[in-house]
């Protein structure tokens, strides 16, 4: 087991391994870039993807590249706040997820589980506040304990939100939300010509948290997986070549860094000959 402070962040490449609850805020060996005022986005999402694909690409079996990811999604982390992102919103485990095999599976559980009861603390410290997305029904319940006291122990944070999405799906939210509304109409509490995008955004797991302004993927992969589906209707999209496990604060710094450069219009145009606006 290495330190931060032994091993060359590279060298996890080489199979090097640093406990997410090693990772500080700050590293000494990379600082971040001074983003002007109003650029960077309010909230960034996250497919952290090619675990797998790293692990077998370097003869080691998949577990090994989600160990490996530990230490990018908090180096990730503390980019993000050392940035100046307001939430941050990480796919851990996908409804579709449950699809693979039950060994991975059961991994894939067990070490959620371990790193989030390890990291809790250090997410505290760094004025970080938990909150869980998904489904409950399914999730191991000592998976949905640790998520439920990491949301506690945090609750007093008024830092970045990490948004940790588990047993999550944006359809599946999307589901859960109409239920939730259709349940009021037919109780008489709401008629269904008053239902509207905001009832909708209303209903969701977390209706406190912005729009996704950033979307993330790492693996070289281009597409969106069913991640916050509502949420990043408009999100600026980003798919990097880097492995999740060759990830860290230095990558999330040269999307945010292309996200400053983005034109974001929201449905409106500008004429570039005529200079008049339209909104489409």
């Amino acid at each position: 087991m290495a330190r931060v402070d032994q091993v060359s962040i590279d060298d996890i490449s080489q199979g090097a391994y640093i406990p997410g609850d090693q990772v500080p805020l700050h590293r000494p060996d990379v600082t971040a870039p001074n983003f002007a005022a109003g650029t960077v986005p309010v909230h960034v999402a996250i497919v952290m993807d090619g675990n797998g694909r790293w692990a077998n690409a370097r003869g080691l079996p998949r577990t090994q590249g989600h160990r490996a990811g530990e230490f990018s999604l908090m180096d990730t982390i503390a980019g993000a706040v050392e940035a100046g992102v307001k939430v941050l919103s990480v796919y851990a485990f996908s409804t579709e997820n449950w699809k693979r095999s039950p060994a991975e599976v059961k991994f894939l559980l067990g070490y959620s589980r371990s790193v989030i009861h390890r990291c809790r603390e250090r997410l505290r410290d760094w004025n970080v506040r938990v909150l869980w997305s998904g489904r409950e029904p399914k999730l191991w319940r000592s998976v949905v304990r640790e998520l439920r006291e990491a949301e506690a122990l945090t609750a007093q944070c008024d830092g970045m939100v990490l948004n940790f999405c588990m047993n999550y799906g944006g359809q599946a939210e999307i589901v859960d939300a109409v239920r939730k509304i259709a349940q009021r109409a037919a109780a008489g509490e709401m008629k269904p010509s008053a239902i509207s995008a905001s009832t909708i955004e209303r209903a969701l797991y977390q209706p406190s948290l912005p729009p996704v302004d950033l979307f993330i993927r790492s693996g070289g992969e281009h597409r969106t997986s069913n991640f916050l589906l509502w949420q990043a209707a408009y999100a600026e999209l980003m798919f990097v070549p880097e492995p999740w496990p060759e990830f860290d604060r230095r990558a999330l710094w040269r999307c945010l860094s292309d996200f400053t450069r983005r034109d974001r219009r929201f449905g409106a145009a500008v004429d570039a000959v005529t200079g008049s606006s339209e909104t489409t």
